[in-house]
């Protein structure tokens, strides 16, 4: 059988009562205030917009650009890519100019280098030549101091060297080729007609025609077999001493060189190869003006015991337009120039 419970104490019923009714308040007032406080903060538009609104970096433009602003933009972004197409065109030319400037610079030191080692090529060319005219001219000074020495006596011009064998080689002094009775040249020795010397002739001869003068050039080179046949006719018909006055022995003739020219007028054939040539018109223009086209007169009168042979108004002999020159002014022979006399 079951115990019934005991009936509550009426003192402690009121205490009971009393308690229940402070809880029960304050759960309304609890109640009551977490409402309020929700009311309030969803009428509140700045607290609602703070919790709900995102920031402005989250926030997508929903509203597109006006065409002005539009236009702005591409205006600029035009004007930035042009600004960035002409930097990148002047920093090309500043480039290309420097490696202009570079190549200028390497060409110009090249051609410095080139000029300078050309101008040393030419220095040491010209001592060459200097010191080989020098040892030519003193061969030739001994030579001919061997044979006063072996004569005894001054030297004869017009007599030839005792020693009648022909050289290997051609005697050159200061760069002028001679051939005399002391100094023949090789039998070999065939340079035809000089060309250099054909071609001064015709520039005179240009100048002479202005004047009134045809000149003519009727002998030029004669090689050592034909120079052997005239000297042999000359021998024939005049005998050895009076042949060596105006014809010379094969192997010592100017002719051989090339570069003497008998020369006359045209129409007065029968001055050519005549000591009366020198008193025609022609005859003088040439004596007056040869040595401006490097020809000088070979055998002036007056000279044979220095040339070796007799007054030939003809015969000229091409040295080239600074000797020729030289020797003109001087009044002097080839022989006297070179210093073989």
């Amino acid at each position: 059988m079951m115990k019934s419970r005991s009936p509550i104490n009426p003192k402690n019923k009121k205490a009971y009562i009393k308690w229940a009714s402070i809880a029960a308040a304050a759960l309304v007032a609890l109640v009551a205030v977490f409402w309020l406080y929700t009311e309030e903060k969803s009428t509140d538009p700045v607290n609602n917009n703070s919790a709900t609104a995102p920031s402005q970096s989250q926030q997508p433009a929903t509203s597109e650009d006006s065409p002005e602003e539009k236009a702005a933009k591409e205006e600029a972004a035009k004007e930035q890519a042009a600004k960035e197409k002409a930097a990148e065109e002047q920093a090309a030319k500043e480039k290309a100019a420097e490696e202009q400037a570079a190549k200028e610079k390497a060409a110009e030191e090249k051609a410095i280098k080139e000029q300078a080692s050309k101008e040393a090529a030419e220095k040491k060319v010209a001592e060459e030549q200097a010191a080989k005219e020098v040892a030519e001219k003193k061969a030739a000074e001994e030579k001919a101091a061997e044979q006063k020495a072996a004569s005894g006596k001054k030297l004869d011009a017009t007599q030839y060297a005792e020693d009648t064998a022909l050289p290997s080689k051609p005697t050159i002094i200061s760069g002028v080729l001679l051939a005399n009775k002391q100094h023949p040249l090789p039998a070999t020795y065939a340079p035809g007609e000089v060309k250099e010397a054909r071609s001064a002739f015709e520039s005179m001869r240009a100048d002479a025609l202005k004047a009134g003068i045809d000149l003519t050039a009727f002998s030029t080179y004669r090689g050592f077999d034909r120079q052997k046949e005239l000297y042999a006719g000359y021998v024939a018909k005049d005998g050895q001493q009076a042949a060596d006055r105006y014809s010379a022995r094969p192997g010592y003739s100017e002719h051989q060189t090339g570069l003497a020219f008998d020369i006359g007028e045209s129409g007065q054939e029968q001055h050519w190869a005549s000591s009366s040539f020198g008193d025609t018109k022609g005859g003088k223009w040439l004596k007056d003006n040869a040595h401006n086209y490097g020809f000088i007169l070979r055998y002036p009168k007056g000279a044979e015991n220095i040339t070796g042979y007799m007054h030939e108004s003809w015969h000229y002999r091409y040295v080239g337009k600074k000797v020729a020159t030289d020797i003109h002014s001087k009044g002097i022979t080839l022989e006297e120039y070179l210093g073989v006399n």
